[in-house]
């Protein structure tokens, strides 16, 4: 993955003391700091597996900027100013409020050019403070009441807009703005309309296949496993995960359960066809955790589970089953 930063500002919205600060000037993406602090926060946020799709609503104020942006009609200190002036207006009215810095970055992930806006609630943490007393220096330790958070901490909230498609990932929190459950920067900012994360896409198609398999009396383990094994193999980014496809992958001998777990995956929400990251999808798919009731857990990666030469299940006489494990070069103790 290489990230190359463009452009970035930062502002400041102090709602302890009152103050909001928009800068005029963008940060140095040169200084090493800088280009670290973001890069390692890009890269985090941009592989999160909860990052859902949006799509812009026809009437969005920033989709006609980022136009503008992209047509080089629009500066980008102006473009990034008037985010930041949406942010801390809507923001501002939420219960709760809490000090955050708000980042607005124009670069490019390997060949595909965004905008990112990411929003850093600052944090009590403590620093060390030199005071100088008549002739002497004193060493303090004080609460620093505005530390930004480090790379390998989740960001609040982060939006990554495709410049060329307008293509939106984004992950948010709800806020309660006058009594009411708000997304800010979906609803408000972005003024988009989303769609289900890979991530929880894959855990309902799970959960649905579990439910068909047990209904019917066949092995729900076994039903996961295949769907897991669906979305790490077959999954085909440009068409989405498509429903029938897997429920024809998972219950090949028998139409009537394709058929109803086609109807579950659609009374639960998700559409016959979902548009996912197929890296996303892939990283929450990829292993498959098993629990038994004695309280062993084994995490075994999906494409064993059909394979005997690495994983074996057994039904014993006496009704329970074995688990064998095999061509295993080296444990590890963790």
């Amino acid at each position: 993955m290489i990230i190359t930063l463009h452009k970035s500002i930062l502002h400041i919205f102090d709602f302890t003391s009152g103050v909001s600060v928009l800068s005029e000037e963008t940060l140095d993406v040169d200084s090493f700091s800088v280009a670290t602090f973001l890069s390692q926060h890009i890269e985090k946020s941009y592989n999160e597996t909860n990052l859902q799709f949006g799509t812009f609503l026809d009437a969005s104020k920033l989709k006609e900027q980022i136009l503008d942006y992209r047509a080089d009609q629009l500066d980008f200190i102006p473009f990034a100013r008037s985010i930041g002036e949406r942010m801390e207006a809507y923001i501002s009215k939420a219960e709760n409020l809490v000090s955050t810095d708000i980042i607005v970055c124009d670069f490019t992930v390997d060949e595909k050019r965004l905008i990112g806006i990411f929003e850093c609630t600052n944090r009590v943490g403590f620093t060390h403070q030199i005071v100088q007393e008549n002739d002497t220096i004193k060493s303090n330790i004080i609460h620093h009441y505005a530390i930004l958070p480090h790379p390998p901490q989740k960001l609040s909230a982060c939006a990554f807009i495709d410049l060329t498609s307008l293509d939106i990932r984004f992950s948010d929190k709800k806020r309660s703005i006058n009594g009411e459950d708000t997304l800010v920067l979906a609803d408000l900012v972005l003024e988009c309309i989303s769609s289900i994360s890979p991530k929880e896409s894959v855990k309902l198609v799970n959960s649905v296949a579990r439910k068909v398999a047990e209904k019917h009396g066949q092995s729900a383990m076994l039903a996961v496993s295949k769907a897991k094994s669906f979305v790490v193999e077959h999954l085909d980014e440009e068409n989405g995960l498509d429903a029938i496809k897997i429920s024809q992958d998972i219950f090949r001998a028998s139409p009537m359960m394709q058929e109803e777990f086609v109807k579950e995956v659609k009374e639960a929400g998700l559409p016959q066809v979902v548009k996912v990251d197929k890296a996303a999808a892939v990283k929450s798919a990829k292993n498959h955790k098993i629990k038994t009731d004695t309280g062993v857990e084994i995490l075994v990666p999906v494409e064993y589970f059909q394979n005997k030469d690495y994983i074996e299940f057994t039904n014993n006489s006496d009704g329970t089953l074995s688990i064998t494990v095999k061509k295993i070069g080296k444990i590890t103790d963790r």
